[in-house]
């Protein structure tokens, strides 16, 4: 059974990292974030939930990332951790696992990693191995 997500992916964008810019630590937002550029360190949404991260196809970041809703089309170097919603694009490339509570993957788009879905609250996330869901000890 899908689940639905409750909420609406967020639009604006309150911060903007730049095709020529460059961050070396760990980055911390609430709102919308847009990655032309590189983030070399963990990407992390405030606990408002309902923060949204779009990367671009020139974006890269290396580290962890944790947010409820997320656009891929650049490289991520780290798992990837989306409660709500993550879309892969076709020229998303990702370098560890993908924890997500809904998933979109157009063709082209890959994880190099394992695909985790969050079942529930509380529950551990579900492996998804060959089209079947199975929980992780």
């Amino acid at each position: 059974m899908l689940r639905k997500s409750k909420k609406r992916k967020p639009t604006s964008v309150d911060s903007l990292i730049g095709q020529n810019s460059q961050i070396i630590g760990d980055f911390r937002f609430s709102g919308g974030l847009h990655i032309d550029g590189v983030v070399k360190g963990n990407v992390l949404a405030d606990e408002d939930g309902n923060a949204m991260l779009t990367l671009s196809d020139r974006g890269t970041i290396e580290g962890e990332v944790k947010v409820p809703f997320i656009i891929l089309n650049g490289v991520v170097k780290g798992d990837v951790h989306a409660r709500e919603h993550v879309e892969l694009a076709s020229s998303a490339r990702v370098e560890g696992n993908v924890y997500y509570g809904l998933i979109e993957m157009a063709m082209g788009a890959e994880v190099n990693g394992n695909l985790l879905r969050i079942s529930e609250e509380g529950s551990p996330p579900l492996a998804l191995s060959h089209g079947v869901s199975e929980p992780i000890e």
